[in-house]
């Protein structure tokens, strides 16, 4: 479905990407882990469209998608949910959710999508007239997720959907993921917390320095000695 290749990118006069080679098989979830400014946020970015590789190709479903702008890229099927939410904060729970069906036009379907997404997430139709800045950081999360979801993406980039969050709603979403993976809706996941990413993902990128290092499924990168003592905390020789 997704496919890159050799993507170089230059930010600010540094090279941040140095021939990523990635791909994601539909219906995949695909992980893709690695330290604080190894390029795993600029890797989602290029995919999305908010910046632009100087070499190498972003394929999805064959076609290259690399000049397109971002709105176009988001009506071929591809939902990006940032790092940090960015959620309309003046605006209730409803309205955010809403937002995420602007390409939508069958008012029965986003009735049906909007039923989908409250039963997926229960306290967000107990809010769901509450404005979205006054909740909790997981709760954000939630409509975050559930305002991806509108758009029926074939495609949902996930950035650090952890960060910020209390263990217990850190499970509590990645549970979330899980379920919305069984739908069918193919993911890749941005995330630092590897033990988690790995553990729900088919398969798994390492990224190091804007390289890919390592790849394999996520339970054989779980497994692996280098992946453990520097990703999940294992200092032991």
């Amino acid at each position: 479905m997704l496919k890159l290749e050799n993507i170089h990118l230059d930010y600010a006069g540094v090279e941040v990407l140095k021939g990523i080679n990635l791909e994601v098989k539909k219906g995949e979830v695909v992980a893709l882990i690695g330290a604080n400014g190894a390029g795993k946020t600029t890797t989602l970015r290029c995919i999305s469209g908010f910046l632009r590789a100087n070499k190498g190709k972003v394929l999805f479903q064959g076609q290259n998608i690399q000049f397109q702008p971002p709105h176009l890229i988001s009506s071929y099927g591809i939902s990006h949910v940032l790092e940090g939410r960015h959620l309309f904060s003046h605006l209730s729970v409803s309205d955010n959710l809403y937002m995420g069906a602007y390409l939508q036009n069958n008012t029965a379907e986003i009735a049906r999508n909007l039923e989908k997404i409250f039963h997926l997430f229960p306290k967000l139709y107990e809010r769901k007239e509450q404005a979205a800045g006054t909740l909790s950081g997981g709760e954000q999360q939630m409509v975050a997720l559930g305002r991806a979801l509108m758009g029926k993406p074939k495609l949902l980039l996930l950035d650090e959907p952890s960060v910020g969050l209390a263990p217990i709603v850190v499970e509590q979403i990645f549970s979330v993921i899980q379920k919305i993976a069984t739908t069918g809706c193919t993911i890749l996941l941005v995330e630092q917390n590897a033990h988690l990413a790995l553990g729900i993902a088919d398969r798994g990128y390492v990224i190091e320095l804007g390289k890919i290092v390592l790849t394999n499924t996520g339970s054989h990168l779980l497994r692996s000695k280098v992946v453990q003592k520097i990703y999940l905390g294992d200092n032991e020789d």
